[in-house]
């Protein structure tokens, strides 16, 4: 079955809003099929991040149509598309710097059992096994990302976004966030990440989408994406 006749997980049909009366994002379209990681790239004042408050319910205004599972989720508060399966991980203030790793974990809404469920979550982030009394605060930037991604696993959601999950790390820890983020598949999670580090992000997508001035330039697979060397030098840079 090729993607173009799979159902969407999460589908975006002509959105468009913005804070006043002007539009920022502007009648886009997108898709997210069942365990895919896409990757939303453009230039800086492209959209994107507009894009992403849409679609999470923090915009002022927002006009189109939003799908989650098939259900429409459009006209849902924040909380209730968080409910619905949506995580988010928000690029900085991720994590509670005053609280401990076991308690940013269990200060979530939703899940039922939850001291077991923080026991499978954290199967895949054995670093903060050990570090589970101490403050977040404490933590090192890469240490800081995985807490941000186990809380955000935590309810069991079906996408998460990820904004800028590279963001002001490291070069060394950049590479250890995307096989974080490469493993969301295997656990029953889509990706819908926004990245500025577009050439790495697309590598490990299956799909692409290059905003510019608030409208969908380009989309497709993102090997395509990547090969198209024109393309690549408007809008990926050189990460």
């Amino acid at each position: 079955m090729s993607s173009q006749e799979q159902k969407s997980l999460l589908e975006l049909k002509q959105l468009r809003g913005g804070y006043s009366e002007v539009d920022i994002i502007h009648g886009i379209d997108l898709r997210v099929l069942p365990n895919e990681i896409v990757t939303i790239a453009g230039t800086n004042g492209a959209g994107k991040s507009t894009l992403v408050k849409a679609l999470l319910g923090l915009l002022p205004r927002v006009q189109g149509d939003i799908y989650l599972d098939g259900k429409a989720i459009t006209k849902l508060s924040a909380e209730d598309r968080f409910d619905a399966g949506l995580a988010y991980v928000p690029q900085v203030a991720n994590v509670f710097p005053s609280l401990t790793v076991k308690e940013n974990l269990l200060v979530v809404r939703g899940v039922k059992h939850l001291k077991r469920r923080m026991e499978e979550v954290l199967v895949d982030f054995p670093a903060l096994v050990e570090r589970l009394s101490q403050h977040a605060s404490n933590l090192s930037g890469g240490e800081r990302q995985q807490l941000a991604f186990a809380r955000a696993l935590m309810p069991s959601p079906r996408v998460m976004v990820l904004d800028e999950p590279t963001a002001a790390l490291a070069p060394s820890l950049v590479g250890k966030v995307f096989d974080m983020v490469k493993k969301l598949p295997s656990q029953g999670v889509a990706v819908l990440m926004v990245e500025q580090r577009a050439r790495q992000a697309l590598q490990i997508s299956q799909q692409g989408y290059i905003l510019d001035q608030g409208k969908s330039v380009l989309n497709g697979q993102a090997q395509a994406l990547l090969d198209d060397e024109r393309m690549a030098q408007l809008y990926l840079g050189n990460h």
